[in-house]
């Protein structure tokens, strides 16, 4: 009987066009790291916008934030945030882990030094907004004390590797006898820059958090906007999408 890996290549043939490399994820992860290291040089602004909403899907209490990630000048990355959160959340609570994972799980992952964290399938090809993908589901080995990592489907650019969109959930919950900490599932989508890498465009989620005390419907908006090469002049610009 042949492979499930096999299969799973013969599969995205017929839908691709081509079989994927079997590095495949090596491939992304190594794209991914570099991705990384040249956002690592650009100053941008994040909008973040967490709404709880009620059984009709009005709006009960928000938060909002707007900061900039920039440079000190000793040239060290920071963020600066500008004026005052809004906070009128009612039901909800804003955790550590909620931004570590608006950081570090919703606008890139899967670099080389993350990969040994996960395990990766791939689950086909599929076409996003004229650009052919394939699709590789990602899901932690294991989640150690104090880890924050996703699960979910990632979607690559088959030109370069690049991943361009990415659904699914920051792990783990977390649930004691005393409280519990829930996280939303969430669409990032990435726009290609004028330099030829994709960068974190938008974050959304609208999800149902199912607590002991009733369910809470979250609305999640995160914006990344301005990029501008550190030390440059210009404003680096989206590309249309083809």
């Amino acid at each position: 009987m042949a492979s499930r890996w096999l299969v799973e290549l013969i599969l995205c043939a017929a839908v691709c066009g081509q079989a994927p490399p079997l590095d495949l994820v090596k491939r992304v992860a190594a794209r991914e790291s570099e991705s990384e290291a040249v956002r690592a040089h650009y100053t941008y602004r994040q909008t973040v916008t967490i709404e709880e909403l009620d059984s009709r899907g009005a709006a009960t209490g928000l938060y909002r934030e707007v900061r900039d990630i920039i440079f000190s000048p000793a040239a060290e990355r920071t963020e600066q945030l500008i004026g005052k959160p809004i906070r009128t959340l009612v039901r909800l609570r804003l955790t550590e882990e909620d931004f570590r994972d608006i950081r570090e799980v919703q606008p890139l992952l899967l670099t080389a030094d993350r990969l040994p964290l996960y395990r990766a399938r791939f689950r086909g090809g599929e076409t996003i907004d004229d650009v052919a993908c394939l699709v590789i589901d990602v899901q932690p080995r294991q989640v150690l004390d104090r880890q924050r990592l996703f699960e979910g489907y990632l979607w690559i650019d088959q030109r370069d590797y690049s991943i361009i969109r990415s659904e699914g959930r920051a792990v783990p919950q977390i649930h004691s006898t005393t409280h519990e900490n829930l996280f939303p599932r969430f669409t990032t989508v990435r726009q290609r820059m004028d330099n030829g890498f994709w960068f974190p465009l938008y974050t959304h989620a609208d999800d149902v958090l199912e607590f002991r005390t009733g369910p809470q419907r979250i609305r999640m908006r995160i914006y990344y906007s301005d990029y501008k090469r550190f030390g440059a002049d210009s404003t680096v610009k989206f590309e249309p999408i083809r």
